[in-house]
């Protein structure tokens, strides 16, 4: 899984970034860059340019092999606006027949711990720049890119593991617990049974492979 697209969707602030997995240092950093519309534009303007935008670099990078996207928060952060853009990137997706993986914003961030027992505590903006800086060198980064590098970069590794390029026992414990995390109750009345709470078990609900589509 040489190069991924990561994308952190938002209608002010829209992060990307292309990951190179073969790569060291700040060549890891194929290209970044962060879009934003206007809120005087008429709302179905702001999700039909970012939706294009998408389809434009992917049209620009034929080589991205792969993308992951952070998918909106559910919840009390639940925002109905930032579903519909997530539609609308996952329909450029499609369109193009990118293999594609979710990962909520919690997620993100605790992959970015790389060992969540030994990193405490919450990873705030400021955190997700330093991370991105110390695995690429790169001295400049905002808030959006940093958060889609970590998408890109952690895309590439899950993708790895799904066509069997990596295997579990080369994970991180974050990763683990992220991708392929899986308990059986030993005690009670759940004594036997196993639950996989790891994307790698939710496919079509987690992560889908478009490429399979027929166009």
């Amino acid at each position: 899984m040489s190069y991924s697209l990561g994308l952190d969707p938002s209608l002010r602030g829209f992060g990307w970034c292309i990951h190179n997995s073969e790569a060291v240092g700040s060549e890891r950093v194929f290209a970044k860059g962060r879009w934003s519309t206007s809120p005087k534009s008429i709302w179905v303007e702001r999700y039909v340019t970012l939706r294009e935008e998408v389809k434009n670099l992917l049209d620009k990078y034929p080589l991205i092999s792969a993308v992951g996207v952070e998918s909106p928060p559910f919840g009390e952060q639940y925002s109905e606006g930032l579903y519909a853009l997530f539609l609308m990137v996952n329909e450029a997706l499609w369109s193009r027949r990118k293999d594609v993986v979710y990962f909520d914003p919690g997620t993100v961030k605790m992959l970015a711990k790389i060992n969540p027992a030994q990193r405490k505590g919450k990873m705030f903006k400021s955190d997700m720049i330093d991370a991105a800086k110390a695995d690429t060198g790169v001295g400049r980064w905002n808030a959006d890119e940093a958060d889609a590098y970590h998408v890109a970069r952690f895309a590439a590794r899950f993708w790895s593991l799904v066509n069997g390029e990596i295997q579990e026992t080369d994970l991180t414990p974050a990763e683990y617990r992220a991708f392929a995390r899986e308990h059986t109750f030993t005690r009670g009345e759940r004594a036997g049974q196993t639950i996989q709470s790891g994307a790698l078990f939710k496919e079509g609900k987690r992560f889908f492979k478009f490429s399979l589509l027929p166009r």
